[in-house]
Protein backbone atom coordinates (compact mmCIF):
# COMPACT_ATOMS: atom_id res chain seq x y z
CA UNK A 1 0.00 0.00 0.00
CA UNK A 2 2.83 2.51 0.61
CA UNK A 3 3.22 4.54 3.36
CA UNK A 4 2.15 7.05 4.73
CA UNK A 5 -0.61 4.45 4.33
CA UNK A 6 -4.39 6.51 3.18
CA UNK A 7 -6.14 7.26 6.36
CA UNK A 8 -3.50 6.28 8.71
CA UNK A 9 -2.97 8.43 11.75
CA UNK A 10 0.36 6.48 13.38
CA UNK A 11 3.34 7.89 13.80
CA UNK A 12 5.39 6.27 11.36
CA UNK A 13 2.59 8.14 8.58
CA UNK A 14 2.89 10.70 10.29
CA UNK A 15 7.09 10.98 10.15
CA UNK A 16 8.47 13.82 9.01
CA UNK A 17 11.95 10.89 8.53
CA UNK A 18 11.84 10.73 4.47
CA UNK A 19 13.08 7.57 5.14
CA UNK A 20 9.61 6.54 6.50
CA UNK A 21 8.40 7.67 3.00
CA UNK A 22 7.68 4.67 0.50
CA UNK A 23 6.81 3.76 -2.52
CA UNK A 24 5.48 0.28 -4.13
CA UNK A 25 8.02 -2.21 -4.97
CA UNK A 26 10.52 -1.66 -8.12
CA UNK A 27 13.70 -1.29 -8.80
CA UNK A 28 15.79 -0.61 -11.73
CA UNK A 29 19.50 -2.23 -12.73
CA UNK A 30 21.79 -0.64 -14.62
CA UNK A 31 25.03 -1.49 -16.53
CA UNK A 32 26.35 -0.02 -19.52
CA UNK A 33 23.73 2.68 -19.63
CA UNK A 34 20.74 0.00 -20.44
CA UNK A 35 18.53 -0.73 -17.98
CA UNK A 36 16.39 -3.57 -16.35
CA UNK A 37 13.43 -2.72 -14.09
CA UNK A 38 12.24 -5.44 -11.97
CA UNK A 39 7.95 -5.27 -11.54
CA UNK A 40 5.68 -2.20 -12.39
CA UNK A 41 4.41 -0.60 -9.44
CA UNK A 42 1.36 1.64 -9.52
CA UNK A 43 3.78 4.29 -8.67
CA UNK A 44 5.59 3.78 -11.76
CA UNK A 45 4.91 7.11 -13.73
CA UNK A 46 5.31 8.90 -11.14
CA UNK A 47 8.80 7.39 -10.46
CA UNK A 48 9.95 7.69 -14.17
CA UNK A 49 8.79 11.51 -14.87
CA UNK A 50 10.44 12.38 -11.94
CA UNK A 51 14.15 11.67 -13.38
CA UNK A 52 12.91 11.81 -17.23
CA UNK A 53 13.42 8.05 -18.16
CA UNK A 54 13.69 7.41 -21.56
CA UNK A 55 14.93 3.61 -22.03
CA UNK A 56 13.89 0.68 -20.58
CA UNK A 57 15.32 -2.62 -22.37
CA UNK A 58 13.91 -5.51 -20.40
CA UNK A 59 11.28 -6.10 -17.29
CA UNK A 60 10.99 -9.22 -14.78
CA UNK A 61 7.75 -9.69 -13.17
CA UNK A 62 8.38 -11.13 -9.50
CA UNK A 63 4.06 -12.10 -9.58
CA UNK A 64 1.14 -10.72 -10.28
CA UNK A 65 -0.32 -8.47 -7.07
CA UNK A 66 -1.48 -5.39 -7.75
CA UNK A 67 1.50 -3.58 -5.90
CA UNK A 68 3.61 -5.06 -8.36
CA UNK A 69 2.21 -5.11 -11.47
CA UNK A 70 -0.22 -2.14 -11.94
CA UNK A 71 1.77 0.39 -13.58
CA UNK A 72 2.36 -2.12 -16.68
CA UNK A 73 0.26 -0.22 -19.14
CA UNK A 74 3.00 2.91 -18.59
CA UNK A 75 5.63 1.00 -20.41
CA UNK A 76 3.91 2.37 -23.40
CA UNK A 77 5.92 5.22 -24.02
CA UNK A 78 8.98 3.56 -24.39
CA UNK A 79 7.29 0.91 -26.92
CA UNK A 80 6.71 4.30 -28.95
CA UNK A 81 10.34 5.52 -28.37
CA UNK A 82 12.23 2.76 -29.25
CA UNK A 83 9.88 1.28 -31.75
CA UNK A 84 10.07 -1.70 -30.11
CA UNK A 85 8.19 -4.85 -27.55
CA UNK A 86 9.60 -5.27 -24.23
CA UNK A 87 10.81 -8.25 -23.13
CA UNK A 88 8.92 -9.46 -19.76
CA UNK A 89 10.11 -12.30 -17.93
CA UNK A 90 8.54 -14.14 -15.03
CA UNK A 91 6.49 -16.98 -14.52
CA UNK A 92 3.43 -18.79 -16.07
CA UNK A 93 1.35 -18.18 -12.95
CA UNK A 94 2.43 -14.12 -13.23
CA UNK A 95 1.61 -14.10 -17.13
CA UNK A 96 -1.61 -15.51 -16.40
CA UNK A 97 -2.64 -13.02 -13.84
CA UNK A 98 -1.24 -10.16 -16.70
CA UNK A 99 -3.22 -11.36 -19.53
CA UNK A 100 -5.99 -11.62 -17.15
CA UNK A 101 -5.69 -8.19 -15.47
CA UNK A 102 -4.39 -6.53 -19.02
CA UNK A 103 -6.45 -8.65 -21.25
CA UNK A 104 -6.58 -5.86 -24.06
CA UNK A 105 -2.59 -5.86 -24.41
CA UNK A 106 -2.62 -9.19 -25.62
CA UNK A 107 -5.51 -8.07 -28.56
CA UNK A 108 -5.60 -9.62 -32.00
CA UNK A 109 -4.90 -5.96 -33.35
CA UNK A 110 -2.48 -4.03 -31.07
CA UNK A 111 -0.90 -1.39 -31.94
CA UNK A 112 2.46 0.74 -30.12
CA UNK A 113 0.32 4.01 -29.17
CA UNK A 114 -2.78 2.19 -27.83
CA UNK A 115 -1.78 -0.57 -25.78
CA UNK A 116 1.74 -2.06 -24.23
CA UNK A 117 3.59 -4.12 -26.83
CA UNK A 118 5.55 -6.90 -25.30
CA UNK A 119 7.00 -10.47 -25.60
CA UNK A 120 6.30 -12.70 -22.68
CA UNK A 121 9.43 -15.17 -21.59
CA UNK A 122 8.09 -17.98 -18.82
CA UNK A 123 11.56 -18.77 -17.59
CA UNK A 124 12.67 -21.43 -15.59
CA UNK A 125 16.23 -21.27 -15.49
CA UNK A 126 19.17 -18.55 -15.61
CA UNK A 127 18.72 -15.85 -18.75
CA UNK A 128 20.84 -13.44 -19.53
CA UNK A 129 20.16 -9.11 -19.98
CA UNK A 130 22.82 -6.38 -19.87
CA UNK A 131 25.44 -9.17 -20.38
CA UNK A 132 24.94 -10.95 -17.07
CA UNK A 133 22.88 -13.65 -16.03
CA UNK A 134 19.61 -13.37 -13.93
CA UNK A 135 18.60 -16.38 -11.79
CA UNK A 136 15.17 -16.58 -11.35
CA UNK A 137 14.93 -17.96 -7.58
CA UNK A 138 11.43 -19.74 -6.75
CA UNK A 139 10.14 -19.08 -3.34
CA UNK A 140 6.52 -19.18 -1.69
CA UNK A 141 4.44 -16.25 -0.95
CA UNK A 142 1.79 -18.08 1.22
CA UNK A 143 1.14 -20.98 -0.75
CA UNK A 144 1.36 -18.77 -4.07
CA UNK A 145 4.28 -19.44 -6.26
CA UNK A 146 6.67 -16.44 -6.92
CA UNK A 147 10.33 -14.89 -8.00
CA UNK A 148 13.15 -13.86 -6.63
CA UNK A 149 15.85 -12.84 -9.13
CA UNK A 150 19.76 -13.00 -8.52
CA UNK A 151 22.31 -11.07 -10.64
CA UNK A 152 25.87 -10.77 -9.80
CA UNK A 153 26.77 -11.06 -6.44
CA UNK A 154 23.21 -9.48 -5.37
CA UNK A 155 19.70 -10.96 -5.02
CA UNK A 156 16.24 -9.80 -4.52
CA UNK A 157 13.77 -11.39 -2.84
CA UNK A 158 10.74 -9.45 -2.06
CA UNK A 159 7.42 -10.54 -1.23
CA UNK A 160 7.36 -14.13 0.58
CA UNK A 161 7.42 -16.23 3.44
CA UNK A 162 9.54 -19.20 2.99
CA UNK A 163 12.64 -20.49 0.77
CA UNK A 164 12.52 -23.96 -0.83
CA UNK A 165 15.57 -25.73 0.27
CA UNK A 166 16.80 -26.19 -3.71
CA UNK A 167 16.48 -21.88 -3.84
CA UNK A 168 18.86 -21.94 -1.16
CA UNK A 169 21.84 -23.14 -3.12
CA UNK A 170 20.90 -20.31 -6.01
CA UNK A 171 21.61 -17.86 -2.57
CA UNK A 172 25.19 -18.77 -1.96
CA UNK A 173 28.20 -16.29 -1.56
CA UNK A 174 25.97 -12.50 -2.29
CA UNK A 175 27.61 -9.55 -1.59
CA UNK A 176 23.81 -8.05 -1.49
CA UNK A 177 20.80 -9.46 -0.11
CA UNK A 178 17.05 -7.31 -0.12
CA UNK A 179 14.77 -9.12 1.32
CA UNK A 180 11.10 -9.43 2.13
CA UNK A 181 10.82 -7.90 6.57
CA UNK A 182 7.24 -6.69 6.82
CA UNK A 183 7.04 -6.47 10.13
CA UNK A 184 7.59 -7.72 13.38
CA UNK A 185 3.73 -9.62 13.87
CA UNK A 186 3.75 -12.53 11.78
CA UNK A 187 1.75 -12.79 8.46
CA UNK A 188 0.93 -15.61 6.29
CA UNK A 189 2.51 -14.59 2.98
CA UNK A 190 5.44 -12.10 4.52
CA UNK A 191 8.51 -12.62 6.88
CA UNK A 192 8.51 -11.03 9.79
CA UNK A 193 11.79 -9.12 10.84
CA UNK A 194 13.01 -12.60 12.80
CA UNK A 195 12.20 -14.74 10.06
CA UNK A 196 14.52 -12.42 7.83
CA UNK A 197 17.56 -12.61 10.09
CA UNK A 198 17.32 -15.88 10.70
CA UNK A 199 17.37 -16.58 6.73
CA UNK A 200 20.60 -13.47 6.79
CA UNK A 201 22.41 -15.77 8.80
CA UNK A 202 21.66 -18.95 6.73
CA UNK A 203 22.92 -16.97 3.50
CA UNK A 204 25.50 -14.75 5.09
CA UNK A 205 25.62 -11.88 2.62
CA UNK A 206 28.05 -9.05 3.67
CA UNK A 207 24.86 -6.84 3.48
CA UNK A 208 21.01 -6.86 3.77
CA UNK A 209 18.40 -4.91 3.31
CA UNK A 210 14.72 -5.19 4.83
CA UNK A 211 12.20 -3.95 1.98
CA UNK A 212 8.31 -4.47 1.68
CA UNK A 213 8.37 -3.11 4.59
CA UNK A 214 4.96 -1.83 6.28
CA UNK A 215 4.36 0.78 8.62
CA UNK A 216 4.76 -0.72 11.62
CA UNK A 217 8.70 0.26 11.51
CA UNK A 218 9.93 3.48 11.55
CA UNK A 219 13.19 3.42 9.82
CA UNK A 220 15.69 4.89 12.44
CA UNK A 221 14.40 2.89 15.44
CA UNK A 222 14.52 -0.07 13.44
CA UNK A 223 18.13 0.30 12.19
CA UNK A 224 19.25 1.04 15.77
CA UNK A 225 17.51 -2.09 16.88
CA UNK A 226 19.03 -4.07 14.66
CA UNK A 227 22.46 -2.40 15.36
CA UNK A 228 21.85 -3.05 19.28
CA UNK A 229 20.66 -6.82 18.32
CA UNK A 230 24.32 -7.23 16.58
CA UNK A 231 23.56 -6.59 13.21
CA UNK A 232 25.60 -4.13 11.80
CA UNK A 233 25.30 -5.04 8.05
CA UNK A 234 21.70 -5.44 8.31
CA UNK A 235 19.38 -1.84 7.94
CA UNK A 236 16.30 -0.92 6.82
CA UNK A 237 16.03 0.07 2.62
CA UNK A 238 14.26 3.24 1.79
CA UNK A 239 13.71 5.24 -1.11
CA UNK A 240 17.19 6.60 -2.50
CA UNK A 241 19.31 4.00 -1.70
CA UNK A 242 21.61 3.07 -4.55
CA UNK A 243 24.49 0.21 -4.59
CA UNK A 244 26.84 -1.37 -6.56
CA UNK A 245 27.00 -5.21 -7.49
CA UNK A 246 29.89 -7.30 -8.72
CA UNK A 247 29.37 -8.53 -11.94
CA UNK A 248 31.05 -11.23 -14.10
CA UNK A 249 31.65 -10.59 -17.50
CA UNK A 250 33.03 -13.74 -17.94
CA UNK A 251 29.55 -15.80 -17.05
CA UNK A 252 27.69 -17.30 -19.60
CA UNK A 253 24.41 -18.71 -19.96
CA UNK A 254 22.95 -21.57 -22.45
CA UNK A 255 19.59 -22.86 -22.93
CA UNK A 256 16.15 -21.46 -24.32
CA UNK A 257 15.65 -18.46 -21.92
CA UNK A 258 18.53 -16.53 -22.84
CA UNK A 259 18.87 -12.93 -24.78
CA UNK A 260 17.50 -14.45 -28.23
CA UNK A 261 14.40 -11.97 -27.58
CA UNK A 262 16.23 -8.90 -26.76
CA UNK A 263 18.01 -6.35 -28.72
CA UNK A 264 21.48 -6.26 -29.38
CA UNK A 265 21.46 -3.15 -27.88
CA UNK A 266 19.99 -4.42 -24.32
CA UNK A 267 23.43 -5.91 -23.77
CA UNK A 268 25.62 -3.28 -25.45
CA UNK A 269 28.33 -2.01 -23.33
CA UNK A 270 28.36 -5.14 -21.17
CA UNK A 271 32.15 -5.46 -20.87
CA UNK A 272 31.89 -2.99 -17.71
CA UNK A 273 32.60 -5.09 -14.14
CA UNK A 274 29.59 -3.62 -12.34
CA UNK A 275 25.98 -3.04 -12.33
CA UNK A 276 24.27 -0.13 -10.50
CA UNK A 277 21.08 -1.07 -8.89
CA UNK A 278 18.41 1.88 -7.59
CA UNK A 279 15.93 2.37 -5.27
CA UNK A 280 14.30 5.30 -5.91
CA UNK A 281 14.30 8.23 -8.89
CA UNK A 282 16.45 10.21 -6.44
CA UNK A 283 19.14 7.84 -6.38
CA UNK A 284 19.26 7.62 -9.65
CA UNK A 285 19.33 11.35 -10.58
CA UNK A 286 21.77 11.97 -7.34
CA UNK A 287 23.96 9.92 -9.33
CA UNK A 288 23.69 10.60 -13.02
CA UNK A 289 21.84 13.82 -13.25
CA UNK A 290 23.63 16.15 -11.42
CA UNK A 291 27.11 14.68 -12.92
CA UNK A 292 28.24 15.47 -16.17
CA UNK A 293 30.69 12.88 -16.34
CA UNK A 294 28.21 10.05 -15.48
CA UNK A 295 25.76 11.50 -17.36
CA UNK A 296 27.87 11.58 -20.47
CA UNK A 297 28.56 7.13 -19.65
CA UNK A 298 24.65 6.97 -18.90
CA UNK A 299 21.69 7.71 -20.32
CA UNK A 300 18.86 9.17 -18.00
CA UNK A 301 17.33 5.96 -16.66
CA UNK A 302 16.32 6.15 -13.37
CA UNK A 303 15.10 3.96 -10.18
CA UNK A 304 12.36 3.34 -9.22
CA UNK A 305 10.86 3.03 -5.54
CA UNK A 306 12.18 -0.55 -4.54
CA UNK A 307 9.85 -1.34 -2.07
CA UNK A 308 7.28 -0.06 -0.68
CA UNK A 309 10.34 1.31 -2.35
CA UNK A 310 14.07 0.35 -2.52
CA UNK A 311 16.76 -1.91 -2.79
Amino acid sequence: MGVPTLGCPCRVCKSNDPRDKRLRPSVLISRGGRNVLIDTSPDFRQQALRVGLERLDAILLTHGHADHILGFDDIRPFNIRQRSALPVYSNEETFRVIRRVFAYVFDDKPTLSTVPSVTLNTVRSPFELLGIPFVPVPLLHGEMEVLGFRFGRAAYLTDFSAVPDASMALLEGLDELVLDALRDIPHPMHQTVEQALALIQQLNPRRAWFTHIAHDLPHSETNERLLKMGHPHVQLAYDGLEFEVQADASDKVSGEHGVSQVSNAATAGARSTRLSAFSSSRAWASRYATDSSRHRRARPDPQFGLHSAHV
